[in-house]
């Protein structure tokens, strides 16, 4: 691409004049407003701006709604130019995509969403053929297609691939329009007729140049001064320090390079054209980095070879052995490490240093290098931007490390390089220096002044400062002279061509070039439409036209994706790559055989029939051709086999749920996006008054004390409030009276408030009840005479003489001075007064009599007590509150009930009154929170289980799987979360193991990630309405919240529906947790079939309802087992019936290769989520009162890869049976069989960090179980039982309590100490002189406490560094002690109380013992909160919840 004049830099502010057209930018612009056209101008003529103002009209057009316009360029750096100049100057949404994208093609509503988003989307071509490839967009869904450097559009370039799929739309209404902006349209200067025509044909579009206003454009692109420089030969020697590092390399055989993996001659060769071109430093730098990268990439590849070679070991302390592969170092590579050692000082350290530790003398340049020092002294001034052309990357790299220590000019020229990544097809390194990735925009700054680049920079990068550029290397196309030219675009520039004397071809070469481009534009300039079609070009990449016509295309019907020849070399490629493999087993990659009719094999690791793995194509006319043809047939046939899914994607690599994909759930409906952390909803509540109402009896202990009435017939309800044994009976219509309807209404309500008031919130409220508990006659009727009484006097009554020894212990007592409390009465003390001195040893008897004790505990600032002198006193006890539904999920089992202060007290009698409420009636609203908890737990897992159609899951299961932790209840669905995800994790597997019979491990485990991500989840929730069921209220009613919603009212028309429902907040994750705790509920209920049967009503891909046994019948005959299985059998106790199964579970990938039957690998798939199961089963019901953390680290534990591998050689001895084919493999299981064999299960679940064992033989474990559980028929009990039995030793030593690893106890101990920054791990290079290896430091405030670390890998070095660094960190002798380096642990203390102390029972105890009371009286609410915060006892917690009464409905704390 050419950039225009128009084209802002990143720290540049647009300039007006750039942005308002030139006439002949307006001449251009008018013909792309009719119709398609190629805009051929020359480079700095402002073709962007003509693109701009394009994308703007047609942005306006009606047609363009719900389209897009996509702007594409060819090369990754032109993305983010032209992305930020269209985003500056205009007001629409624009999108750069490039390289690694965020969104993985397999998210399709994220890409949906994007499209959707952004008006203006700016890429590389390939992206959109993937998009179309995969149906994630569609060409008729482009308003505007623009072309940057449009002459690439021909041949098999993804331009011509994303033009030939534009025919392809019908009618040609629906396709968009096409603009090219090129400067060079002519590619071959001999025939340029073919060119254009072939451009035009491609395009199907006009290509147009400037004809009214050509004064004008020539006025502003004014073309550089051309200089043509010509240089000397090379000498045939040079004055340079002999041998050269060339020279000592000749004496390593050829194949030493051969066993290190080094392309010496492709280097060798490399190193001669640097020579020729540069000198002997320059051509030796390159040799000495590149051999360097090499080296040091053998040594990352081979690093236990070097581990166990080399004498250095002292930081691998590690309890294991290294293993020792067969292959050994190649004695040569010692000789090649020294000799680069020898020339260490003469060079950079490595690619990464942009250093030369040496003065560079000229004598040791090429002439050529020379005359460019010459040319750059000449240019130079104190703002000089120029930029080198070459023709390859080490010229390039060698040139920018050397000309800034040439003496002559230091100081001067500040430089780096431009050139592509990576490594080239002959094996060849790419690696670039520090200013990879940023030179251009650094160019740009002017923090450089010269860039080396190579043809990545000839097209379409804007450098406005660029005031010389020279041709290093020789000009070859008019594209490439015209389009490097364009670089200079300063005014008075200079465009220098370096040519070697007397080289008459190239002098002749370069004239013609200068000559032609005139007569070469006035072709395209003038010519008309009936012009040649023949093509000429011979490029090696040309598909011929017969080949092209016999081209097929296949398009999916169901998705819209396009299969074509150009992309299925890229899917199968693709598909290859996410077949898992270890380090053991070499690569998995299609392999081609034949020229020109040619034959597929597909790796034997795909799991598919023989016939299906091997594809001969058409003969086609180019080698190429037939490998597109070849690949094209397998393709459309593995997409028949469901190995590619209906968008011709294997898997995605990144795992974004596309939660309305037709593969993964059919019911889909919920396409909500964009859900909020916290989620306000509508959840399923009993409690409601409507013109019909229901009264329920409430017993307790055997005896009715009160009815409960509502709006809804509530369940059957049982439940404990301490040793009280409450229940909830049947439901009766409630009919009253007619003409008193409204007052007997009014009346339960008034008395229900007043229940409330004086036992629950110790405080009035206003609003509208939404049930009512009221005193009930005989025959279970409301009581309204009862009610009366009460009513009659609310605030209570002091008529004493009413009151006999007969209400002793039955009355309920109000002290005046003191509202919000109540009390019991015990007895009546005629024998004392206000005035009768205090008992001995009673809290009143440091004051001389009661009176004076009650005035001063009574009397406020603002108010004086009132306290009488005479009358009796009355000895009471405390009432405590009922206002925390402390309930248990066990009917039967008594709750949490916190214990009380001392609660006695003396009152004056004339000080109080009592209230008329039978004590029994008391009772039903002491137990009240309790049993409407109960209640309402019921009513919700009841309407779950109703309205979403579950199994028959015990009410207890489905109320825990709905309680969320910020209940605050001691239970809640964490542990039933964790039992159900493995749950989910098992039958997801079984599923897709299979629904998709030829689909590899890989992508198997990703599909399973699909299923299981807490996105899927949370979609399939709120696609069922699982957030109407949810428990999220937490124990406390001190704030009463059984009352109706705003705007309702108990006054209710014969026609009002009640509404059952209350609005709820609580988080989102909340959600995704109840589905998984669901599933464990179902599994406890009724194992796999009814985990079934409630994943199937949760909306979940489990294949139905049907159980395996059924689904997946065994229709085979068995088979005798082979005499090498026996032994498995025996160990496992289990006998198979299929001798295929064991062959395929011990079959190692390695193996597969050359067999004809499959690897282990979708076995072991299979065997890893059922021993997850097991194991976390096994410690559900071992520990019932572990935390769901407390079950999941010990799971870890049990099923990390030491735990199986040493089960697998100890227990089973499968390395004995194991079909392997890889001497590495063997010999690495072979010297870990001694230590596993010796390691008892106990020690390998303690220590298991220590070892680093072959994975193969955790996996071939997994596998087994896998195939247990398919040889029994999909038994999962069965399999079970052979997992506890062959894991027992393992298993039992299995608790909550199971000591932490090294890492887990650094992170703790920290923590513990105060240190609020925790310790961090780093991977770090060790240096040993040439090559340098990877290990692991240990951070702690910024500070190495030790390391690196380096072990067999680095997984076992973290643990290793985490253990020594917590010595270090312990040890307060030492500099590095967390004493001496942490300075975040200083103890803190809030009102005498210290915060880092967690507070015991007796600590509380001793804390708030006796004065609490006169704590909670003061209204210390900032000292209570503070002991709640200090404790992690639940019963603590509650006592001083309970007697402090300064909790509201969310848990805070508020004044009583």
């Amino acid at each position: 691409m050419v950039m225009t004049t128009t084209s802002l830099e990143a720290s540049a502010q647009p300039d007006i004049d750039d942005l308002v057209p030139r006439r002949y930018q307006e001449e251009v612009y008018t013909k792309a407003q009719k119709g398609n056209i190629i805009a051929a101008l020359n480079t700095g003529s402002g073709k962007t701006l003509i693109s701009l103002l394009l994308i703007k009209w047609t942005a306006a057009q009606a047609h363009s709604r719900g389209k897009v316009i996509i702007f594409l360029v060819p090369k990754v750096a032109l993305v983010e130019q032209q992305g930020n100049y269209l985003a500056k100057n205009t007001p629409l949404k624009v999108k750069k995509l490039h390289g690694a994208l965020d969104l993985d093609l397999s998210d399709r509503p994220g890409w949906k969403n994007r499209f959707e988003s952004y008006d203006v989307f700016v890429m590389t071509a390939q992206i959109l053929v993937n998009f179309i490839t995969h149906s994630l967009w569609s060409i008729d869904k482009i308003s505007l297609l623009i072309f940057d450097e449009c002459h690439h559009a021909r041949k098999n370039h993804p331009y011509n691939t994303i033009l030939r799929e534009y025919f392809q739309v019908r009618p040609s209404s629906q396709r968009p329009k096409i603009f090219g902006m090129t400067a060079s349209p002519i590619w071959n200067v001999r025939e340029p007729l073919t060119s254009l025509s072939t451009l035009e044909a491609n395009m199907n579009a006009k290509i147009v140049g400037v004809r009214d206003h050509v004064e004008e454009l020539h006025k502003h692109s004014a073309k550089p001064l051309e200089v043509i420089s010509e240089y000397p030969m090379p000498p045939e020697e040079y004055d340079y320090p002999s041998p050269t590092i060339h020279q000592t390399l000749q004496i390593i055989d050829n194949s030493v390079w051969d066993q290190l993996g080094i392309p010496w001659s492709n280097i060798n060769m490399r190193y001669i054209y640097t020579f020729d071109n540069l000198g002997p430093y320059c051509a030796s730098l390159f040799l000495y980095l590149e051999i360097q990268y090499h080296i040091e990439g053998f040594l990352v590849k081979n690093k236990g070879i070097m581990m166990e070679a080399m004498s250095d070991i002292g930081d691998m302390e590690v309890d294991v052995p290294i293993f020792r592969p067969s292959k050994k170092i190649p004695m040569g590579l010692y000789e090649v490490v020294d000799i680069l050692a020898d020339f260490q000082s003469f060079f950079p350290a490595n690619h990464s240093s942009p250093t030369i530790p040496i003065s560079i003398d000229l004598k040791w340049c090429t002439p050529k290098v020379r005359q460019l020092v010459d040319i750059l002294k000449e240019y130079y001034t104190s703002n000089f931007q120029g930029i080198i052309f070459v023709e390859q990357r080490q010229v390039a790299s060698a040139l920018a490390k050397v000309l800034q220590v040439i003496p002559d000019l230091q100081g001067k020229i500040n430089c780096a390089y431009l050139v592509g990544t990576g490594v080239n097809s002959d094996g060849v390194s790419k690696m670039t220096d520090r200013y990879a990735g940023d030179a251009i925009e650094m160019f740009r700054k002017h923090e450089i002044n010269l860039l080396i680049a190579t043809s990545v920079a000839e097209e379409g990068l804007d450098f406005h400062a660029c005031d010389l550029v020279v041709r290093f290397d020789l000009l070859h196309h008019m594209v490439g002279y015209v389009q490097s030219r364009g670089r200079a675009r300063k005014t008075a520039s200079t465009f220098v061509v370096m040519i070697p004397q007397d080289d008459l071809t190239q002098l002749a070469k370069y004239e013609s070039l200068q000559q032609s481009e005139p007569e070469v534009n006035r072709i395209y300039q003038t010519r008309h439409k009936d012009i040649d079609n023949s093509n000429s070009d011979d490029d090696d990449d040309e598909t011929h036209p017969v080949d092209l016509s016999e081209r097929e295309r296949y398009v999916i019907p169901s998705t819209g994706a396009i299969l074509t020849y150009d992309i299925s070399l890229s899917l199968l490629n693709s598909l290859c790559s996410l077949v898992p493999r270890d380090s053991f087993t070499s690569a998995h990659v299609p392999k081609y055989e034949g020229d020109f009719q040619t034959t597929l094999h597909l790796p034997r690791a795909l799991p598919l029939a023989p016939a299906d793995l091997v594809y001969t194509g058409p003969f086609r006319r180019s080698k190429r051709e037939a490998r597109r043809a070849v690949a094209f047939l397998a393709v459309k046939r593995l997409l028949e086999l469901d190995v590619f899914d209906g968008y011709l994607l294997p898997m995605s690599t990144e795992m974004k749920m596309d939660v309305n994909a037709p593969e993964m759930n059919s019911r889909t409906q919920n396409k909500v996006t964009n859900i909020p952390v916290m989620l306000t909803v509508s959840v399923r509540d009993p409690w409601c008054m409507g013109p019909k109402l229901w009264i329920h009896p409430i017993v307790i202990d055997g005896q009715t004390v009160a009815g409960l009435v509502t709006g809804t017939s509530l369940p059957l309800v049982e439940v404990m409030d301490g040793p009280l044994k409450v229940q909830l009976l049947g439901a009766d219509p409630l009919h009253f009276e007619v003409d008193y309807e409204h007052q007997q209404r009014m009346a339960m309500e008034e008395f229900t408030r007043r229940g409330v008031w004086y036992t629950i919130t110790s405080s009035p409220f206003q609003s509208s009840l939404s049930f009512y508990i009221v005193p009930v006659t005989a025959n279970k009727r409301p009581d309204f005479e009862a009610m009366d009484r009460l009513l009659a006097n609310p605030l209570g009554s002091s008529d004493w003489s009413r009151i006999s020894e007969t209400h002793y212990d039955q009355l309920t007592i109000l002290n005046r001075q003191h509202f919000g409390r109540t009390y019991r009465l015990r007895r009546i003390r005629s024998d004392l007064s206000p005035l009768s001195a205090p008992l001995p040893g009673s809290r009143e008897d440091s004051y001389p009599t009661y009176h004076e004790y009650w005035m001063v505990k009574w009397s406020k600032k603002t108010r004086q007590a009132i306290v009488p002198f005479h009358g009796p006193l009355l000895e009471v006890s405390i009432l405590p509150r009922s206002n925390m539904a402390l309930t248990s999920l066990d009917s039967l089992a008594c709750p949490l009930v916190p214990s009380s202060v001392r609660n006695g007290a003396l009152l004056p009698r004339d000080a109080c009154v009592w209230i008329d409420m039978s004590f029994s009636v008391r009772k039903a609203f002491e137990s009240l929170p309790v049993l409407c908890r109960r209640i309402t737990d019921v009513y919700r897992a009841c309407s779950a289980r109703f309205e979403l159609g579950l199994p028959l899951i015990p009410d207890k299961l489905v109320i825990e799987a709905l309680t969320i932790p910020s209940a605050g209840f001691p239970y809640s669905n964490q542990r039933l979360e964790t039992l159900g995800d493995a749950v989910l994790q098992v039958c997801t597997t079984v599923h897709l193991f299979n629904h998709y019979p030829n689909r590899h491990e890989g992508q198997l485990t990703q599909l399973r990630q699909k299923a299981v991500n807490n996105r899927y989840l949370l979609h399939r929730a709120l696609d069922i309405g699982l957030e109407r069921f949810l428990i999220s209220e937490g124990p406390s009613v001190h704030k009463w919240r059984y009352t109706l919603a705003d705007g309702l009212s108990h006054h209710y028309v014969q026609n009002d529906l009640p509404v059952r429902y209350v609005t709820r907040e609580y988080p989102r994750r909340s959600l995704q947790d109840s589905m998984e705790a669901m599933l464990g509920a179902g599994f406890l209920a009724g194992g796999i079939e009814m985990a079934l049967r409630t994943g199937t009503a949760l909306g979940l891909e489990f294949g139905g309802l049907v159980p395996w046994h059924m689904r997946y019948p065994d229709n085979t005959m068995p088979t005798s087992i082979s005499a090498l299985f026996a032994g498995v059998e025996k160990n496992l106790g289990y006998q198979f019936r299929h001798n295929e199964l064991l062959l395929e579970a011990l079959t190692h990938p390695s193996f597969a290769l050359t067999s004809e039957g499959p690897s282990y690998q979708r076995l072991e798939f299979l065997g890893d989520a059922i021993l997850d199961l097991a194991v976390i089963k096994y410690l559900y019901d071992k520990f019932p009162d572990a935390t769901s953390h407390q079950l999941a680290f010990p799971r870890t534990k049990a099923i990390c890869a030491p735990s199986l591998a040493s089960i697998a050689v100890r227990r089973l001895g499968l390395h004995k049976m194991m079909l392997v084919n890889s001497m590495d493999l063997s010999i690495a299981i072979d010297h870990y069989v001694p230590i596993l064999e010796s390691i008892p299960g106990e020690e390998i679940v303690r220590t298991g960090w220590k070892f680093d064992p072959p994975k193969a033989l955790s996996d071939v474990f997994e596998s087994v179980i896998g195939a247990v559980l398919l040889d029994s028929g999909y038994d999962y009990e069965k399999t079970a039982a052979v997992v506890e039995y062959i894991m027992e030793d393992v298993l039992e030593a299995l608790s909550p309590s199971l000591a932490k690893d090294p890492i887990s106890q650094l992170m703790e101990w920290t923590s513990g100490a105060g240190c609020r920054r925790s310790a961090s791990f780093e991977k770090r290079t060790k240096n040993n002189d040439v090559w340098e290896r990877e290990g692991i430091v240990v951070m702690v405030h910024s500070t190495v406490i030790i390391g690196p670390i380096v072990s067999g890998g680095l997984n076992v070095a973290k643990f290793i560094a985490a253990e020594r660094a917590l010595a270090i960190l312990k040890d307060s002798g030492s500099e590095k002690s967390l004493a001496r380096i942490c300075d975040c642990a200083t103890p803190m203390y809030c009102h005498g109380i210290p915060s880092m102390e967690t507070l015991s029972i007796a600590g509380v105890e001793s804390l708030i013992g006796n004065p609490l009371e006169e704590l909670l009286e003061q209204d210390d609410v900032e000292k209570v909160e503070f002991i709640l915060t200090q404790t992690e006892d639940p019963v603590i917690t509650r006592q001083v919840q309970l007697e402090s009464g300064v909790l509201n409905d969310h848990g805070n704390l508020i004044p009583h």
